[in-house]
């Protein structure tokens, strides 16, 4: 009796694990080169202005993401999928140095001071376990404009970073449309103020009540582009160093779904510099971050959307989605 029980359990197991692999299979076909051109050209267009943070432009690239988690389904992590938070700096003739933690803006408030409005856009899919969490950003936000320049005025940031804002929506979507329920509730984040000194990811991590149950952070910052044009499958995997896991996962799935990637592994002790990766790594939180590199035309009016590999951000996207279904379904 004893072995037949241990029989039918063995075969439950294998027929469960069979069942999910199908799940994870569904929800990666649908990540597609021609969505990730869609997300990126209406999110680099002129209509958006360079989606400066707190401005007109970024409010639109925020309704626009709100649109695709509500048409998937996705619910929102707090009211209205909003997360509004303000930012100020000290009153001067420059750039402003902006601060968005609780203790710097009531500081920064007793002398003369400037403030911006901006607003985290987060959703959310439950998992079986409520205390933990996983968490895949890129910030939505750019430089915006500069009415100085002669001829082209927008800073349209395609590979900075409408492609890394693809990413995620393809992966939300993807999830989604698996219909799987993951392990632990993963939410889909999209930060404003990057640009401004990483304003959205660190009022989250600093006002976020459950940090310390966030099991893994994705980050996309900058995924488009050809940074070795005699390699152009080339591109940077940032993780944290005490999990070999995160880099034994890529090259398995490189490998196992012809991805057509060639990853330059780079392991971080602590890594809280680049992007909004940053943020979650001060607070102990283990990180991702993909990335292809720089190139001639970041932070100026030429990073437009038809200079983007839109078939290397499908392949990245996909990677990132197997590598964020381990991490949701330890």
């Amino acid at each position: 009796m004893a072995l037949l029980l241990l029989a039918a359990c063995g075969a439950w197991a294998q027929k469960s694990q069979k069942q999910a692999a199908a799940l994870r299979e569904r929800g990666l076909q649908s990540i597609t080169t021609a969505a990730a051109r869609a997300h990126v050209y209406f999110l680099a267009s002129d209509l958006l202005k360079g989606r400066k943070a707190g401005e007109e432009g970024a409010q639109l690239a925020a309704e626009y993401i709100i649109s695709r988690l509500r048409e998937q389904g996705v619910q929102p992590l707090l009211e209205d999928y909003g997360q509004t938070f303000e930012a100020v700096s000290r009153a001067t003739l420059g750039r402003p140095r902006w601060f968005a933690e609780v203790d710097s803006v009531a500081l920064i408030r007793q002398s003369r001071y400037q403030s911006l409005r901006l607003r985290n856009i987060l959703g959310a899919i439950p998992g079986q376990r409520t205390d933990e969490y996983v968490v895949i950003g890129a910030h939505l936000d750019h430089e915006g404009m500069n009415v100085h320049l002669v001829g082209d005025a927008i800073y349209n940031g395609a590979d900075d970073n409408a492609s890394g804002v693809s990413a995620v929506l393809q992966i939300m979507k993807a999830f989604a449309e698996s219909g799987a329920k993951p392990v632990r509730t993963v939410v889909f984040a999209f930060w404003d103020g990057e640009e401004e000194g990483l304003l959205g990811s660190r009022y989250f991590t600093e006002t976020c009540p459950y940090i310390d149950k966030v099991k893994g952070y994705i980050n996309f910052d900058m995924i488009g582009r050809n940074h070795k044009p005699d390699n152009l499958p080339y591109m940077v995997y940032f993780y944290t160093a005490a999990h070999p896991e995160y880099a034994d996962w890529l090259r398995s799935d490189v490998q196992r779904y012809g991805l057509r990637l060639d990853p330059d592994y780079r392991a971080w002790d602590y890594p809280v510099g680049g992007s909004d990766n940053g943020s979650f790594a001060r607070k102990g939180v283990p990180v991702v971050w993909y990335h292809t590199d720089g190139h001639p035309d970041y932070n100026q009016p030429t990073d437009e959307p038809q200079l983007i590999n839109y078939e290397k951000t499908a392949d990245i996207t996909r990677a990132a989605y197997l590598c964020a279904w381990r991490m949701a379904n330890p």
